[in-house]
């Protein structure tokens, strides 16, 4: 199977009191369908996959393919750091009619790359044979890595291991993903301000991304991936910098200050989307426990790179108006409307 173009991260909403909007999750795979993503992933760890439990978790891959129906993709995130929890998930997702999973590196247990494709990617892609099955590396998050090499002979001996999420932020790591798997091997961004240069980067060749920000700007990212894939690089580069302001807020580092001196605060993914989805009036909620609210600090970053895209190329931002049937100027310069998403 070959994985092109642009795949959203879904932002999982809650309501007020932290249970799964159902209603709001609804609303926003038809806002993504409408703005013509490839596919949708549920319950990644922008999804918060984490701080869901089993029941929820499957519920949202359920409600998501069946909101998506044929329209799009549907990508289940059924990995874990327990293998014997990812199958069960996997199956899940195989008796629902989702033929796709995406499977996050074991986090926090440390397996070695040897162990990652022979306990867990090999033992998933074997018993589900008709499921793509999509290896996640982020070893930022996990504090491990399923290295090129293992990923390579994955791909050789499961015809269903075709395409890798690769979030290791490293360039060499990724052309040796190209050497080691070969020119049918799809590799998918997972570090939206990297997308431009892992598909303009020939050693490289990614041929999509599994974006955070086509949750705010979908069609955006959508016209990015597209005119890369058709060779249109200057389109490709001017849409690539109107959306860079939202590429930098995946993640806002700021200094906060304490009686006991200055430290380093970093809102992480998916907090800073959520605030934002907040502002902008889509559904979103509260994180789960233990994320929790922005500092001040870092609400103003969030709103300034926002108000940079809505200002500078409002046609990017435009589709959450028209969708969500909201006015952004007021949303987005009122204070009204950020009133409880930071800490005080």
């Amino acid at each position: 199977m070959n994985f092109k173009g642009c795949y959203t991260a879904l932002i999982t909403p809650m309501t007020r009191i932290g249970e799964v909007d159902y209603e709001g999750l609804s609303l926003l795979v038809e806002f993504q369908v409408k703005e013509g993503v490839n596919g949708i992933l549920a319950v990644g760890t922008t999804g918060e996959s984490p701080t869901l439990d089993w029941n929820e978790h499957n519920k949202v891959i359920e409600r998501v393919h069946e909101y998506a129906g044929e329209k799009c993709l549907t990508i289940a995130g059924t990995g874990s750091n327990s293998t014997q929890e990812a199958i069960e998930a996997t199956a899940h997702a195989q008796n629902v009619g989702v033929n796709c999973v995406l499977l996050v590196d074991p986090y926090y247990n440390g397996p070695s790359s040897l162990e990652i494709r022979k306990e867990y990617v090999e033992p998933i892609a074997k018993r589900f044979p008709e499921i793509q099955v999509i290896p996640y590396v982020i070893p930022g998050r996990t504090g491990t890595q399923l290295l090129p090499q293992d990923l390579a002979v994955l791909h050789r001996e499961y015809p269903n291991v075709s395409a890798v999420k690769e979030a290791t932020g490293d360039l060499e790591n990724m052309r040796l993903t190209r050497k080691f798997c070969g020119s049918d091997f799809s590799i998918l961004s997972g570090d939206d301000d990297k997308t431009y240069v892992m598909m303009t980067t020939p050693d490289i060749a990614a041929s999509g991304v599994i974006s955070v920000t086509s949750n705010i700007a979908p069609r955006a990212v959508v016209d990015m991936t597209n005119a890369i894939l058709k060779g249109d690089l200057a389109k490709a580069n001017q849409l690539a910098q109107a959306l860079q302001p939202l590429f930098a807020i995946v993640t806002v580092k700021t200094q906060e200050q304490t009686p006991y001196g200055p430290v380093m605060c970093r809102a992480r993914n998916p907090l800073a989307y959520k605030t934002l989805m907040n502002v902008l009036g889509m559904p979103s909620g509260p994180c789960r426990r233990p994320l929790g609210k922005m500092t001040r600090n870092g609400l103003d970053v969030v709103l300034a790179s926002a108000r940079k895209v809505y200002e500078n190329n409002p046609e990017i931002l435009r589709p959450i108006e028209d969708f969500f049937d909201v006015d952004l100027n007021e949303r987005l310069y009122n204070e009204r409307f950020w009133r409880g998403l930071y800490y005080a």
